[in-house]
């Protein structure tokens, strides 16, 4: 066999991989898991993959929030497209679960920004990707029908990049934000739901909707299933299931859980000079194992 009949049969069996998880994402949100909803707790790295993936994770969400803390930078948008795939790209690589990157707006505001970083996050591994509507954090958010074109032009790219399967869930930042007179919020993200949905989107992401049921009204008329955001002290999970949440995640949670135990840990360190915050950790051999695949 040739160098470049190696190299294409690598990059064959790669596609294929990547379509199987892509394949295999689709079918967690569509037919859901035991349970009956894809729970999703957001990496921002590649340890932190690892690790969810250790802890019997069906599928790896990733946080732009956390992935910007992580590389220096504040979440809304801050971080570069070359930042943030490469971000993607160890992420993948780190575990054999599908994943699906938070790509924020698209890292620019045109059709053509929006299908340069799918196609980019498709290259990077990834089997899914979230793309919300906010033109900057707190709003305004794109019109509809420029939103609907956005994600029309990353449904295409993922075509052309040989992914069609790519699992594109869109994000509506109306509640998150509180876009609009308060009465009008549902009917607005139902209208958002059905030119996205036309527009090729897979699942509709409502992050700062937690009333159970105004949920459950969205669930039963969204063309989308609906993905929650889950925070402390809101609905825990068999609640928002009951809803018919077909997908949940958590944000920067996870990451914020992190940080606060490393603050705490060392904290200790510096101040009474003892390590009980270390009590309990993961083992370095647990956690290095995880690295040696």
């Amino acid at each position: 066999m040739t160098l470049a009949s190696s190299a294409s049969s690598a990059s064959s069996a790669s596609s294929a991989s990547l379509r199987e998880r892509a394949l295999r994402l689709r079918a967690l949100v569509a037919d859901g898991v035991p349970g009956g909803v894809l729970v999703l707790p957001n990496a921002w790295d590649a340890g932190s993959a690892a690790v969810i993936a250790s802890a019997g994770a069906a599928a790896i969400a990733s946080t732009s929030g956390g992935v910007s803390w992580s590389l220096g930078r504040g979440d809304g948008q801050q971080l570069g497209r070359p930042e943030a795939v490469e971000a993607a790209r160890r992420i993948a690589a780190a575990v054999d679960l599908p994943v699906t990157v938070d790509a924020e707006g698209g890292y620019g505001p045109r059709p053509a920004d929006v299908a340069d970083t799918v196609r980019a996050l498709i290259g990077a591994g990834a089997a899914g990707v979230n793309l919300e509507d906010s033109t900057t954090p707190g709003g305004p958010l794109f019109p509809v029908a420029e939103q609907a074109a956005r994600l029309g032009a990353a449904r295409e790219a993922a075509a052309g990049a040989g992914l069609p399967e790519l699992v594109v869930n869109a994000r509506t930042d109306v509640f998150l934000f509180g876009i609009g007179p308060a009465e009008g919020r549902l009917d607005d993200v139902l209208a958002r739901a059905a030119a996205y949905a036309e527009a090729g989107a897979d699942g509709l992401f409502v992050p700062g909707l937690l009333d159970l049921d105004a949920l459950a009204r969205l669930c039963a008329a969204s063309p989308l299933p609906v993905n929650a955001m889950a925070v402390p002290g809101g609905p825990a999970v068999a609640e928002l299931a009951a809803a018919g949440v077909r997908r949940i995640s958590v944000g920067t949670g996870l990451a914020q859980v992190a940080y606060t135990a490393a603050r705490r840990a060392a904290a200790e360190l510096l101040g009474a000079g003892t390590l009980t915050e270390l009590d309990g950790a993961l083992g370095f051999g647990e956690l290095d194992a995880l690295y040696r695949r």
